[in-house]
């Protein structure tokens, strides 16, 4: 059967934090992950996930400035960036978080890529000891333009040559769709390097009942990789979020 996390950077996300968690686990999710929870005390996120029993499966580095989208592949903010990562790691192992989402940021070229990987290292010596994962995602070039990962075999090059287990890819099958399509072969060819599956449709990034692709051939082909693990829901509900939840109910009686 397949398990959804609740993406609450866009789900509830009208709601505090730890109130989002218990709206979540009302909803029937299995797990949850969000964006930037750092305004709201780890504690208090913690005592959410206990009471609910729901796992945080990822959070992600902050994106640096007003009309930044990350730091790890920005040449000279190389401290900046490696602060970031540390405040995200801290957080992630006070409230039990299985990953942290390193932002790449805008960028291009070699010199970028050297950073990022110089920075990918120390997140990923930095996280070992928590277990925690450290997750690049490549994003489509219409929603954020000029962000330095924008491809598959780009995030599994750079996989390869950071040389880190807790190293992985967070294959968002939205931003895939867009820039590649072609997920079922993408999926197999990436299957040992995933971290972590986000869905929504495409191209609105709706809930994921219509659209482009069919997400429950997706869900098939996951199933038949042996992928166990939840599904983030990262889509943009319009309106309140209990009632873009029909695919949900429709997956959990079906």
């Amino acid at each position: 059967m397949t398990r959804f996390s609740a993406n609450l950077g866009f789900l509830w996300a009208d709601l505090p934090l730890p109130q989002a968690i218990r709206a979540a686990h009302r909803a029937g999710f299995d797990a949850v992950e969000c964006h930037w929870p750092y305004e709201v005390p780890a504690a208090d996120l913690a005592a959410a996930l206990a009471e609910t029993g729901l796992p945080m499966l990822g959070l992600n580095t902050r994106r640096g400035r007003p009309g930044e989208n990350g730091l790890a592949a920005l040449p000279g903010r190389e401290a900046e960036a490696r602060a970031e990562i540390g405040r995200a790691i801290d957080y992630a192992a006070g409230i039990g978080c299985g990953a942290v989402h390193v932002m790449a940021g805008f960028a291009e070229g070699q010199v970028a890529e050297r950073v990022l990987l110089a920075n990918l290292d120390h997140a990923c010596r930095l996280a070992r000891p928590h277990g925690i994962t450290i997750l690049i995602e490549p994003l489509n070039r219409y929603d954020a333009p000029g962000y330095f990962l924008t491809g598959s075999e780009q995030a599994a090059r750079i996989i390869e040559a950071a040389g880190h287990d807790n190293l992985r890819l967070m294959f968002d099958c939205y931003h895939m769709q867009i820039m590649e399509g072609d997920i079922t072969r993408r999926l197999r060819t990436h299957l040992d390097i995933l971290g972590h599956v986000q869905i929504a449709s495409v191209p609105d990034r709706g809930p994921p009942d219509h659209g482009e692709l069919d997400y429950r051939h997706v869900y098939a082909v996951l199933e038949e990789l042996g992928w166990t693990r939840p599904l983030g829901a990262e889509y943009r509900p319009e309106g309140p979020t209990g009632e873009t939840l029909g695919w949900l109910s429709a997956c959990i009686s079906g």
